[in-house]
């Protein structure tokens, strides 16, 4: 059985995320961290002051962190201290905060990380890098839509296909949203959408005259996530040491 602790626990894609491995029969659901001490799912969850002494007393072999950029670097920190594998898709980092990451990462345990655990967006993702190879010419519009919550924008899926485009058509001027009287140059325009509940819809526009090609992906339950993540754990526990992605998941070029 693999043990599994979730940080985040209380939240909706923790609750989401315990349900599964609650009901999962390879997984134990064995704690979880949050602001406050409360139970899920039989399973204790814990204050992040706590978190060291929940690992060892659990014996943990995974932590799912779902939380957010100023919480998880310590929850990384202290889960490599407890040699228990990471899956991470806490997104709005910053490069120190990820540096701060890798440092506790790298040489120690075995991790993925990834803006969207997603199958459907790996995919999505792998359709873009390809587009971008062959449209590299065209102009690129990236708009991104998600709930009314959402802290972060872009949203870290969104960042991820700007990279992917860029390393496929080159560095281009990203020009977030347009306003006033501006020709259009050579750029990726990037447009957020919050509202609602809306869980995540990512599109790529590419045009030239008279044709526009455009590739999405919408989805409408947090589940989609959360599944992407429990294979994930399955998949990284006896890794070696580093950092991998949803590709080696799912063994994808």
């Amino acid at each position: 059985m693999i043990k599994v602790v979730i940080c985040g626990a209380s939240g909706r894609m923790g609750q989401t995320l315990g349900r599964m491995v609650h009901e999962a029969p390879d997984m134990e659901l064995v704690g979880g961290i949050n602001l406050k001490p409360s139970t899920f799912f039989g399973a204790e969850i814990v204050e992040a002051k706590d978190a060291d002494a929940l690992l060892k007393r659990t014996g943990a072999d995974v932590v799912i962190d779902f939380t957010v950029a100023s919480a998880v670097v310590e929850n990384v920190r202290v889960a490599a201290q407890n040699n228990c594998a990471l899956i991470v898709g806490t997104t709005g980092i910053s490069p120190d905060q990820r540096a701060e990451m890798e440092k506790a990462i790298l040489n120690h345990v075995p991790s993925v990380i990834t803006t969207n655990f997603s199958i459907g967006v790996a995919i999505f993702q792998q359709l873009v890098r390809e587009s971008a190879r062959l449209l590299k010419d065209y102009d690129i519009e990236v708009i991104e839509a998600h709930h009314r919550n959402k802290l972060d924008a872009p949203s870290g899926t969104a960042k991820t296909l700007i990279e992917i485009i860029e390393g496929e058509a080159g560095s281009r001027e990203k020009l977030y949203g347009r306003e006033g009287m501006k020709k259009r140059e050579n750029e990726i325009g990037v447009h957020v959408i919050r509202g609602g509940d809306i869980v995540g819809d990512h599109k790529v526009m590419y045009s030239k005259n008279f044709e526009t090609i455009e590739l999405s992906h919408r989805a409408y339950d947090r589940s989609v996530f959360a599944s992407g993540a429990v294979q994930a754990a399955r998949w990284v526990v006896g890794k070696k040491p580093g950092i991998y992605g949803m590709n080696d998941v799912l063994g994808l070029k």
